[in-house]
């Protein structure tokens, strides 16, 4: 009966009523859309850093990562079998890094020199995939070498390029080979993309002087990237005296996204809410104040103090869950169509790109995010109704009878 006269009560004054519910249903569409496009933008670049750049899991030598000392290499082939017959392992693939000087006919500069094992590593990161000309190692005999987009346009290279790779050997001895364009890649970063270039794990083998079967590193993707933990740790256990880093260790940054993105949504929700909140005391305060006479009406002839109390708070609270799950809802309806049609901010492409970043974003959104909104909003609503409901609680009856 407390919450069929509160429903009524709400629609008693409808203009008051639908202008609450309004404002509740643009800032939770707001809380909910902005949220939903901030956290896919993160994913996206989380997904991105991941199967592109670092691998899920790295094996290398203590202290090479540092030094990156071309001596600091350790018999891979052995391990890459071990790591394979693991259940949560697709893929581990070896691979050679140096430091280098790449020149072309117009320019030099230091780069990273990735040497793979074409097959392999396309199955561990997804740069052969990112190729916008020419193929992963295919189409040149001889050296071929696989270059970024943005190395490519600072060295003015094309496809069949030549290039001239200078670094030390194993001796301490300078030395170098000339490579030839096979391909070009683009990825979301181009701090990637102007510092790295792959090249056959066994041209670079004889450059560096290295024995066959070697390896300064091993790449691995994992078949769940939520075990990437429990692999690691898996793997420690027999790959003894070599560190074995999960893409955590190798790059922190991505793992502050998830972190930063779930702290960065909820605070934002509640600004959002504490706003919303203040403007429901409000309303419900002049609710109150309108209805003197009639609440103490009502507890001249036996109505309960804590069934008034009830009434108030139903009141409040229809109010913000109306308002609040219309504005989620109506956040998850345009999640769903941009998550499939994408925002394009291609006008600022050049700037996120040089912090790896897509221009073109995906918004998506969780269960548990959207219970969450959902519970806040609830939450929002009892506690705006609770002064208000005090307040009512507080008048004399006959006080109250006698007000016009």
């Amino acid at each position: 009966m407390i919450l069929k006269i509160a429903w009524r009560n709400i629609w008693r004054n409808p203009l008051r009523s639908w202008i609450v519910i309004a404002a509740l249903i643009v800032g939770m569409y707001a809380g909910v859309f902005t949220t939903t496009f901030m956290y896919g933008w993160m994913m996206q670049r989380l997904k991105s850093g991941i199967e592109t750049e670092t691998s899920h899991i790295q094996i290398q030598k203590p202290g090479f990562k540092l030094a990156e000392d071309v001596n600091l290499f350790f018999e891979s082939d052995t391990l890459i079998r071990d790591l394979e017959r693991q259940g949560d392992i697709v893929c581990a693939s070896g691979r050679l890094v140096v430091s280098a000087m790449v020149a072309s006919a117009e320019k030099a500069v230091g780069i990273q020199v990735l040497g793979v094992d074409a097959g392999k590593d396309s199955l561990v990161v997804d740069v052969s995939e990112k190729l916008v000309e020419g193929a992963w190692f295919s189409g040149v005999k001889r050296h071929p070498v696989v270059v970024g987009q943005e190395l490519a346009k600072e060295l003015k290279l094309k496809l069949r390029s030549k290039l001239i790779v200078r670094f030390q050997d194993c001796n301490g001895d300078f030395t170098g080979g000339a490579f030839r364009v096979a391909g070009i890649f683009k990825t979301n970063n181009t701090g990637f993309d102007g510092g790295n270039m792959f090249v056959r794990d066994a041209d670079l083998q004889k450059l560096l002087l290295i024995p066959k079967g070697m390896s300064h590193q091993i790449v691995i993707r994992c078949t769940d990237p939520t075990r990437v933990d429990i692999v690691r740790n898996s793997i420690e256990q027999f790959a003894k005296g070599l560190r074995v880093e999960s893409w955590r260790e190798i790059s922190p940054e991505l793992g502050y996204i998830t972190e930063t993105m779930n702290a960065y949504m909820y605070v934002f929700v509640m600004i959002i809410l504490m706003a919303l909140g203040f403007g429901v005391v409000n309303t419900m305060l002049m609710v109150v104040m309108e209805r003197v006479h009639e609440i103490g009406m009502l507890m001249a002839i036996g109505m309960k103090r804590h069934q008034i109390f009830q009434m108030i708070v139903y009141e409040t609270s229809m109010l913000a869950l109306v308002g609040g799950l219309i504005g989620v809802a109506a956040g998850i309806i345009t999640t769903h169509w941009t998550g499939k049609s994408g925002i394009n901010l291609s006008m600022w492409a050049e700037g996120l790109a040089e912090m790896g970043y897509d221009s073109i974003i995906y918004p998506q959104y969780n269960f548990q995010m959207v219970s969450g909104v959902v519970g806040l909003v609830l939450f929002t609503g009892l506690v705006a109704s609770v002064y208000p409901a005090i307040k009512a609680l507080k008048l004399n009856p006959s006080q109250a009878l006698q007000s016009v």
